[in-house]
């Protein structure tokens, strides 16, 4: 079958040394200190197998995310711009759904308690978490001691059949009713991404209380999807910090109510100005330049009136953030760091959510086939004027 396949040769910096995880010539958790000449390409593999507690699926939709972009680009050196677990050559992409089409022994399906059957419309995470290790005993698999992912360092989506453990499938069929056709599958494709803002704004940063404030900085997929699960909590003012035109007016569609331009606009005077002055209790960095947007996060905490905000990192970035203790310290405020999407319920809760009428869908603002993602996946390193751009595979 045909997959979109990434390779790119080992060759670690200077400062670079092999970690606990690392495999050498094969696996890093700092993949932008090691991987060199990233190429991308379409390639023939194999169809695989699903072993014992595993499901072989029929990909139906695949979006492409930031990460895959940043893991094939280069820098002015060559080296790869994703920070984090990689591992290659691997087939891309992770933000996907479809249908099993069989089930390997000891596969249970968790919507019905009983071995899987063919036909099951589902979707899956992205992180493999093991089950084993302390921090997934302890109820946090994102942090798994052992972690594999879906497209970084194990094969991913952009194919037509993957293979995934039973534990991190996860039924659609509660979409039916709303999503028709071939939407089902794309409805299936954000819940990854979406996942992953509901990990970053209720299990990290605690969610919020009907009434507070919230600031969401970058209207990628994660930042317009938090838009619109804060907007469902209740939050007054949703306020999406975002310079590109396409991309707010998505935000606006998704529950942002104010959109602020940084290029054209004061962004801590306009903040101030549309909260009376109060600033907000939730601020999420999804833009991925801390050292340009969280000066500005600090300084609407510390002209602002509410006490207590959280800010929540969940882009990933190599640069250190300028942080301010007394600002922290006066205002009461606190930073938080958010990575991944399983755990503490909230694959299930994003599906069920859209199942009663979260609409993810607007998000989806182009869509190709397998042998287009490439060139797409390059497009995006500087194109913006779209926002996410889904795979179908039929």
């Amino acid at each position: 079958m045909k997959a979109v396949v990434l390779r790119g040769d080992w060759e670690p910096k200077p400062e670079f040394r092999l970690g606990p995880k690392d495999i050498d010539q094969k696996q890093t958790y700092l993949g932008s200190k090691v991987w060199r000449n990233p190429c991308l390409g379409i390639e023939e593999v194999n169809i695989p197998e699903p072993g014992p507690g595993e499901v072989l699926i029929e990909v139906k939709a695949c979006g492409i995310c930031g990460s895959d972009v940043h893991m094939a680009q280069p820098d002015a050196d060559g080296y790869i711009w994703y920070p984090g677990l990689t591992g290659f050559p691997a087939v891309l992409g992770h933000e996907f759904a479809g249908i099993v089409k069989k089930a390997g022994p000891g596969a249970v399906n968790k919507r019905t308690n009983k071995p899987f059957s063919g036909g099951e419309y589902v979707c899956a995470e992205e992180m493999l978490w093991c089950a084993r290790c302390q921090p997934c005993a302890d109820g946090y698999p994102n942090h798994c001691e052992h972690l594999d992912e879906l497209g970084f360092n194990v094969d991913g989506a952009f194919a037509r059949y993957i293979v995934v453990p039973d534990r991190v499938v996860w039924s659609l069929e509660s979409l039916k009713k709303l999503y028709p056709g071939n939407d089902l599958f794309l409805a299936g494709s954000l819940v990854e991404p979406t996942s992953v803002a509901y990990n970053a704004v209720v299990q990290r940063a605690g969610g919020i209380k009907p009434g507070d404030n919230v600031v969401i900085c970058g209207g990628g997929p994660v930042g317009l999807a938090a838009c619109a699960i804060l907007k469902s909590m209740g939050a007054a003012r949703v306020i999406l910090s975002e310079p590109e035109a396409g991309r707010a007016a998505i935000g606006r569609a998704l529950g942002a109510d104010f959109v602020v331009n940084p290029l054209t606009e004061n962004f801590v005077e306009r903040v101030l100005e549309l909260t009376d002055g109060y600033g907000a209790k939730l601020y999420l960095e999804a833009t991925g330049l801390p050292t340009i947007v969280y000066p500005l996060i600090e300084q609407c905490i510390w002209d602002g009136r509410t006490l207590n905000s959280t800010i929540v990192v969940v882009a990933r970035a190599d640069a250190k953030m300028p942080v301010t203790g007394e600002v922290l310290q006066v205002r009461r405020a606190q930073i938080v760091g958010a990575q991944g999407h399983s755990g503490e319920g909230t694959f299930p809760r994003v599906i069920e959510a859209m199942a009663s009428g979260m609409n993810m869908l607007p998000m989806i603002t182009k869509k190709i086939t397998l042998d287009q993602v490439p060139e797409h996946i390059i497009s995006l390193r500087t194109d913006r004027s779209e926002c996410k751009i889904t795979c179908l595979m039929d």
